[in-house]
């Protein structure tokens, strides 16, 4: 194995502190990567400054579609790594982080390994956010796996590839994931899905001991936010249902919907207290809104397609 290259995708420099906190974290833990890569999405000056201070990264402009996709994608072209691991630029990787991770690709099978992403808040959590809703805040979430297991797409923030299967499969979707603060995503979603259906025997395996701190800005606490996310998720997977079927791009979320929340909703309510209550209300809002974002994506993609 010729080792892992880290890839951080970076757009904007107010998260200066936690980029380099990321950067340093992946290159100084138990095991060593081959090259930590920053991409730097349009921002010529936060990538100046990169090379500037950074002087153990590789700095990597992005210079095809603005976006996340894009981004990763030019730090996949960038890696020379047998693995890619792709980290965000507010996600601060355990020590032992690498390690495990590459570790877990003993097994042939695997094509991707992903693990925890754990909220850091600026204060207390959010009264309205339950645990079931921290994806809303790209952190793992209860209903997920709680020991190592084959998963149907890992998170965003911190996640790996073989990356022969990665660049066999044509790296990530352009048009499909976050710009800039514009809350959408799934990109990650829709290239695990189409990993799986090109080889049905890929493993894609979720193992929470692969561990990061997911730092959660201020403005990432509020309804506001929480709304606009949960809209943006459901109008993701109409993206991502229209490019790999709604069979495969809903069947976690069904179980999720199903299973997890409904348990959820009656420890809240049996909580009976103001706490409780404005949880439970959350819990339904934000499944009412998501599913509204599908809906309405599903109505835009159905337009484009017949135009």
């Amino acid at each position: 194995m010729t080792g892992a290259s880290v890839v951080i995708c970076a757009w904007t420099e107010e998260r200066w502190d936690t980029l380099v906190m990321a950067a340093r974290a992946a290159a100084g833990g138990t095991l060593a990567p081959r090259e930590v890569i920053v991409v730097c999405d349009h921002a010529p000056a936060l990538e100046a400054r990169v090379r500037a201070e950074l002087p153990f990264v590789v700095a990597v402009a992005n210079d095809g579609r603005r976006g996340l996709s894009g981004a990763r994608n030019a730090g996949l072209h960038a890696s020379s790594g047998e693995i890619v691991a792709f980290l965000d630029d507010d996600a601060v990787p355990a020590p032992e982080w690498l390690e495990r991770l590459v570790a877990a690709y003993a097994n042939p099978a695997v094509v991707g390994v992903g693990g925890a992403a754990e909220p850091v808040f600026p204060g207390e959590r959010p009264v309205f956010l339950a645990p079931e809703f921290d994806w809303v805040v790209g952190c793992t979430y209860r209903g997920l796996p709680e020991s190592p297991s084959a998963v149907r797409n890992l998170i965003g923030a911190n996640m790996s590839f073989r990356r022969a299967a990665l660049v066999a499969a044509g790296g990530f979707v352009p048009g499909i994931g976050r710009v800039g603060t514009k809350p959408v995503g799934c990109e990650e979603t829709e290239l695990c899905i189409r990993l799986r259906q090109r080889d049905p025997s890929a493993v894609l395996l979720y193992d929470p001991a692969v561990a990061v701190r997911h730092v959660v800005t201020a403005e990432r606490t509020t309804l506001r936010y929480y709304a606009r996310r949960c809209w943006a998720e459901g109008r993701s997977k109409a993206l991502v249902s229209a490019r790999v079927g709604r069979q495969d791009a809903l069947a976690s979320e069904r179980r999720h919907a199903l299973r997890t929340l409904p348990r959820a909703l009656r420890a809240t309510l049996r909580r009976a207290d103001v706490a409780g209550a404005a949880r439970a209300a959350a819990i339904v809002t934000g499944l009412a809104i998501t599913t509204a974002g599908y809906l309405a994506g599903l109505t835009v993609t159905s337009k484009e397609e017949s135009a």
